[in-house]
């Protein structure tokens, strides 16, 4: 499976190389917003832009589809792809995103943006809110599949001998017990007044044990199948999945948790 995962790894950035001559929403540095007129109730209530952060070897447009579901409801939505497709350092990636957001609170005239982040993409986040000061800028944060006590299968490439992470920095740092995580979940894992929701699946191929995608202190951790019995998601499905994104959909209204589970 790892050893999937590594090829996968490299044949998205192979895309992504490709993929930033041919969409614009591959570039983060240049945000551009989208409609900005609320076309249902939820997005009424909800007025900051929302950002939706990548993961792992994630290119912009495989994001596409969960920006096009905020945008149908009224968000004004914006992509950010990690810096090097998130192979780096997650703290390196943080200070990037934190110019991001101040470029997307500009473009926008928002005081706040909505964070909603998938996979490694949520501990970028969460790194913003709790060492950067983000949390001044942010209003809510929703992570999709974030090991955000790390994962197993991060240690595996280490155990067979073949190297840590295969010399993929973020993997060291996704790893159980590793310095970054043990620096990250010290002390409150839900600083300053953000509305935290995480969401998981129990399919999740590549956060194991599935409870280490929750966070502690406070937020809003959701289950899928607690709700959803039948509901298969994987780790990729989270953001391409209807039921997961009406989830996503409450958390941005602070809206109780009422996934519909028959969703497209």
């Amino acid at each position: 499976m790892l050893l999937r995962k590594t090829a996968l790894v490299l044949a998205l950035a192979t895309a992504a190389l490709l993929a930033s001559t041919a969409t614009a929403t591959a570039a983060p540095a240049d945000p551009a917003p989208a409609t900005a007129t609320p076309a249902t109730p939820f997005a009424a209530a909800a007025a900051n832009p929302v950002i939706v952060v990548g993961g792992l070897s994630g290119v912009a447009v495989a994001y596409e589809p969960i920006a096009a579901r905020l945008r149908a409801d009224g968000y004004r939505a914006f992509i950010y792809q990690l810096p090097g497709l998130g192979l780096g350092d997650i703290p390196t990636s943080a200070r990037a995103f934190a110019g991001y957001v101040n470029q997307v609170r500009a473009s926008t005239g928002a005081a706040s943006v909505d964070v909603v982040a998938h996979s490694e993409g949520g501990l970028v986040s969460r790194y913003y809110l709790k060492r950067l000061g983000g949390t001044a800028t942010v209003g809510r944060y929703v992570s999709l599949g974030t090991p955000q006590y790390g994962t197993y299968v991060a240690n595996i490439v280490a155990f067979l001998g073949l190297g840590s992470c295969a010399g993929v920095v973020a993997c060291q740092q996704m790893s159980i017990g590793s310095a970054f995580l043990t620096d990250l979940n010290a002390g409150d894992d839900t600083p300053g007044a953000v509305r935290y929701t995480t969401i998981r699946t129990v399919q999740d191929e590549l956060v194991r044990p599935t409870g280490n995608a929750a966070v502690n202190d406070g937020a809003t951790n959701v289950l899928i199948q607690a709700y959803c019995p039948l509901r298969v998601v994987g780790h990729l499905g989270l953001v391409l999945d209807g039921t997961a994104y009406t989830i996503v959909r409450g958390a941005l209204v602070d809206g109780p948790v009422r996934p519909n589970c028959l969703a497209l």
